[in-house]
């Protein structure tokens, strides 16, 4: 316990933390746009709750596994060789990137699809599409997927260096607390019964990294019904939400894809890295706020031109508007 206490243990686990709410982000929209498709508000509200609920329990037992059988999930499954068609070594984290990402984009076309097909887009939404047993279901397994990734970086922040003592079959006598440097100077001074050499291997700090999930959890338990709340109120921007679902789809597909070092037609795909895609959200988001922005000043131009009688109404309604809004 005392371990979890010290400087350097708090500042991993405040980066961890920011790990979860940056990478809950695309987690949490996917939650809010699921939960709409149950009729009820009730149920639609029991769904998020449950849903985060049961992936946060799975994803602690997920992150044990992981740790446990970490070498296996980077050996090759099976490849496929066509030359100059396609080309790849797929793992099981590539497979379950690829196969997540591929459902989330094919999720927010058949949203985007629908929003633009639908008569009334009041009723567009909550009309009982999707059962609640099934959208738990959906969210949990979304859930798991965005897991992989959230775990893996979060194993690369929580790792330490361990010096272990081995005999000559490999087998670890021991640890030592410090460098490979020290354990052979360790050796040399205060030899073990068996030991040959010293060897580096990692270990990582779980109990921070539980910590870490439980939070965010409980974080988007909290926040799941006001964002949910936020795209019913806003629904100009659904849309953006959507679009920055099909991007984080694009980013796990590319990550799969380059997990797999897969090539199509002899180009080597390569992954899209988490600062391009944050810029290219920031663009969308900045880009459609001042759209909206505007299309309501055109609204209100437009609607006073309309009732008014002379040709400056809807400027001067602009302007009164402007004025309104920068005295608050």
């Amino acid at each position: 316990m005392a371990e979890l206490l010290t400087i350097e243990s708090l500042f991993t686990l405040f980066m961890l933390i920011l790990l979860q709410a940056v990478l809950g982000f695309d987690n949490l929209l996917y939650i809010a746009i699921e939960s709409n498709k149950v009729g009820d508000p009730a149920d639609a509200k029991k769904v998020r709750k449950w849903g985060i609920g049961i992936a946060v329990m799975l994803r602690i037992v997920l992150l044990f596994i992981i740790v446990k059988v970490f070498a296996l999930l980077a050996e090759p499954l099976f490849g496929i060789h066509l030359k100059g068609i396609i080309e790849g070594d797929f793992t099981a984290q590539a497979l379950i990137t690829l196969v997540g990402g591929a459902f989330i984009i094919y999720t927010a076309i058949k949203e985007i699809h629908h929003l633009l097909q639908v008569d009334h887009i009041e009723h567009s939404e909550g009309s009982g599409t999707r059962t609640v047993a099934g959208a738990i279901t959906l969210i949990v397994l979304m859930n798991l997927v965005f897991s992989v990734d959230s775990i893996l970086s979060a194993m690369a922040i929580a790792s330490v260096d361990v010096a272990n003592i081995v005999d000559s079959a490999g087998m670890v006598l021991g640890s030592f607390d410090g460098t490979v440097t020290d354990c052979k100077r360790s050796l040399i001074a205060n030899p073990v019964a068996g030991a040959v050499e010293c060897t580096l291997s990692k270990t990582y700090q779980v109990p921070l990294m539980v910590i870490a999930i439980l939070l965010s959890g409980l974080a988007m338990i909290l926040l799941a019904d006001r964002v949910t709340e936020f795209l019913k109120k806003n629904r100009m921007y659904q849309v953006l939400g959507l679009f920055i679902l099909f991007l984080v789809g694009v980013l796990l597909v590319t990550e799969g894809a380059h997990l797999a070092h897969l090539k199509l037609f002899g180009f080597a795909i390569d992954a899209m890295s988490k600062s391009s895609f944050y810029l290219v959200v920031g663009v969308l988001i900045i880009t459609d706020v001042l759209s909206n922005r505007y299309q309501k000043r055109l609204w209100a131009q437009k609607e006073a031109e309309i009732r008014g009688l002379t040709e400056t109404a809807g400027r001067d309604a602009v302007d009164a508007h402007m004025n309104k809004t920068s005295t608050h």
